[in-house]
């Protein structure tokens, strides 16, 4: 028996942690510099809904891999795919190793590998094959990547093909060693494949493989696969091939990837905080760089808003889903990359000169459309704002008038508009059915519903964003027309339930539980969440959701009822309705994007130390550096763009507005290497873990008394100093002046 004094105890606490911790940590934590932080495994499993996907890529490049399997918890691997084509709408060539006689190879028969011998990275992949003994490694360029295999000596060294998606895709053996072929994904577009194997062997198919290479007992038990993709024709596959990977050896590669991780991960640099926090800190910045991607070949490209290739000289992107990705992750980027974000929005203005419509989930089979609302309007106006150009702007301005005028507003609709949006239109809000009430209008989504609330609510904040561009432009009639719907939220207030509530096509309210009902996650009249999560939608216009609620008083003992409001019923009877809503603290949902900026809202108050309190404690709560610490669907760089933002300690609160809102930084300095060549830098004085609390500020030596600055004075550079305390200081940053 070993006696302790008191004092010892955490110290033998920390050790046993880190014999139990640094295995794990030495394996994932490869890599310079900042890279030993980036761990692509958290978040890997999801709460209720979808985990993260430990992707191994370039940054927006469009070769992307993960292996297939249900998720981490899975020891099974299905295959291994040669392209992951959109973050998780499906993947292109699917392909295993085997050591079985031929004949016998089967896609059915699942890998099993051990968790504890795989390596993930952003820029290499490598796994052990338990019952196969084969090692599996993988790197990626843009449009190229290399798999090497490491068979057992003296075994069969067997590779099948086979497909993800449409049977009457091919892929055929041209030699002993070479492969081409093309795979049909989303009903009519050719994703085109050419692949060199380090060995000749034997080729052909069976029932199980489309096509296999056989290199047989007595061949090298080290075999590597060099292959490129295209999405434009299968010449410029072997193009693809020839720019990239000629004279390039897999080490090399490797290197290169290593390289481009290590320049964007290298950007934002951070001392103190905890290693958690860092590793939580730059996996989340790893993710924001995950899409949207490169799919520009030489030149060219395919679009599949007209089904067309194209020639140009920008970078065409695609895999964006605005809905998520405007409150932080587009906005993040005009800080780190306003550059790469001016080709993103001509990408989008191009394709709304190809389709007809500026589109809402933009993918490589064209809008994918999802959720509600036209946030690319606000994605467009925000970095307009902060003096983004390199795109028509008049075009752009053009595709915003027409969503917001011509276009259908049903959620997970894309097209023209119907009778719903012109009654939109005449009466300032989306009518809604009465609970049991048959739907009308055959266009309506059967599972989306008509989310008559939130519809409301997003395109009064579309045309809030669509009027400040107008204004910006000069066109003042479009700036009172768009104006004045901004303020279309208003009529959907009940001052009796203090909700937003549905109003049938009478214009009288519908009497609901805002807390519950509305159908499956809340769709008949809310969308994913409900009226407590829908109550703080007017981003746009907060000081006018003050008064609705009747004072800053009122509007702040409401966001303390929001962290403490219980679910009414069990966790599982809620959770069951609404999935989505993860990540609870009382009725405040961490895991969904609408949620994001609420925590932020106690700035407009007189209380933004509970901003510090909120945000310091969701995000010590809800991020965690393991598989589970990702509380909702990621989605590819939404959340964790929140993470980002929320860890140096402040936030866009108002994607649109040029201003950023100050939280509670986990770090005692953070600086920004800004694409101008400044710096800027935000110094958190005794930050700690206690120290969450902010004592007083200067910016660029000048006493800040209030919780914002503009963008403006972000990338001029300089100094944000913060004195932190244990204690909040209540009257800091009581003057709410945002401007």
């Amino acid at each position: 028996m070993i006696k302790l004094c008191k004092n010892r105890v955490p110290v033998l606490l920390f050790l046993l942690t880190c014999c139990i911790y640094i295995p794990v940590m030495a394996q994932q934590n490869a890599g310079k510099g900042n890279l030993k932080y980036v761990d692509p495994l958290i978040g890997n499993v999801g709460q209720l809904l979808e985990p993260t996907r430990p992707t191994v890529q370039l940054p927006n490049q469009m070769m992307r891999m993960y292996p297939v399997r249900k998720d981490y918890l899975d020891d099974q691997i299905s295959s291994f795919p040669l392209l992951i084509v959109s973050h998780r709408l499906g993947e292109a060539f699917s392909m295993k190793p085997s050591v079985k006689k031929i004949a016998e190879a089967s896609f059915q028969q699942k890998m099993t590998y051990d968790h504890d011998l795989e390596v993930t990275r952003p820029w290499y992949y490598s796994t052990y094959l338990v019952d196969d003994d084969i090692t599996v490694e993988y790197t990626p360029g843009k449009k190229t990547a290399i798999y090497r295999f490491e068979f057992p000596e003296k075994a069969e060294k067997n590779i099948l093909f086979n497909f993800y998606n449409d049977e009457n895709a091919q892929i055929k053996f041209t030699s002993d060693k070479e492969i081409s072929g093309y795979e049909i994904y989303h009903d009519d577009i050719k994703i085109y494949l050419y692949g060199v194997f380090s060995e000749k062997g034997n080729v052909g198919a069976n029932p199980s493989a489309k096509a296999y290479i056989s290199f047989g007992p007595s061949a090298s038990k080290n075999i590597e696969f060099r292959y490129a993709v295209s999405f434009v024709s299968a010449e410029q596959a072997k193009k693809n091939f020839s720019n990239e990977l000629s004279g390039t050896t897999f080490n090399q590669l490797k290197q290169a990837g290593e390289d481009a991780w290590y320049k964007v991960m290298s950007q934002i640099n951070v001392t103190g905080g905890t290693e958690a926090q860092k590793r939580s800190f730059y996996s989340a910045l790893y993710r924001c760089y995950e899409r949207p991607v490169d799919i520009s070949e030489d030149g060219k490209y395919y679009s599949g808003f007209d089904k067309k290739v194209h020639e140009s000289k920008r970078t065409f992107y695609v895999d964006d889903w605005t809905w998520d990705t405007y409150l932080a992750h587009h906005p993040l980027r005009t800080i780190l990359d306003p550059a790469k974000e001016s080709d993103i929005l001509n990408s989008y203005v191009t394709m709304y000169e190809q389709g007809g419509w500026v589109p809402t989930f933009p993918v490589l089979f064209g809008d994918h459309a999802c959720m509600n609302a036209f946030h690319s309007t606000v994605m467009f106006t925000d970095g307009y704002n902060k003096g983004i150009r390199g795109f028509d702007t008049l075009k752009a301005y053009e595709g915003m008038v027409k969503n917001a005028t011509q276009a259908t507003m049903l959620p997970w609709k894309n097209g023209p508009k119907g009778p719903l949006e012109d009654f939109y239109y005449d009466k300032g809000y989306f009518p809604a059915l009465h609970p049991g009430e048959k739907e009308t209008d055959p266009n309506v989504e059967s599972f989306e519903k008509r989310q008559a609330v939130a519809v409301t609510l997003g395109a009064s904040y579309d045309d809030w964003a669509l009027a400040q561009f107008a204004k910006k432009l000069g066109k003042t009639a479009d700036f009172e027309k768009f104006s004045k719907r901004s303020q279309n939220y208003k009529n959907l207030w009940d001052s009796k339930t203090m909700f937003f509530m549905p109003k049938d096509a009478k214009g009288d309210f519908i009497n609901i539980d805002p807390k519950f009902d509305g159908g499956m996650g809340g769709r008949d009249y809310y969308d994913e969440n409900n009226g407590w999560t829908y109550m703080w939608q007017v981003q746009h216009d907060i000081p006018g959701l003050i008064n609705l609620m009747g004072g800053k008083e009122k509007f702040e003992g409401r966001l303390d009822q929001l962290f403490r409001e219980g679910l009414g019923r069990s966790k599982y009877e809620f959770q069951a309705k609404f999935p989505d809503v993860t990540g609870i603290v009382g009725q405040f949902s961490m895991g969904n994007e609408p949620s994001f900026h609420i925590p932020y809202l106690y700035n407009y108050t007189g209380s933004p130390w509970k901003t510090q309190k909120r945000v310091r404690f969701l995000l010590d709560v809800w991020y965690k550096d393991n598989i589970f610490g990702i509380p909702g669907d990621e989605d590819g760089g939404g959340m964790t763009a929140f993470v980002v933002f929320s860890s140096m300690g402040f936030y866009p609160l108002t994607p649109g507005n040029p201003v950023y809102t100050i939280g509670s930084p986990l770090f005692e300095k953070t600086t920004i290497d800004l694409p101008n060549g400044k710096q800027f830098k935000l110094v958190a004085k005794d930050c700690s873990v206690q120290n969450k609390y902010i004592q007083s500020a200067k910016l660029n030596g000048q006493v800040l008394d209030t919780p914002w600055f503009s963008h403006a004075q972000l990338i001029a550079g300089g100094e944000l100093e913060l004195q932190m305390g244990p204690k909040p200081n209540k009257q800091w940053g009581i003057n709410n002046n945002t401007n």
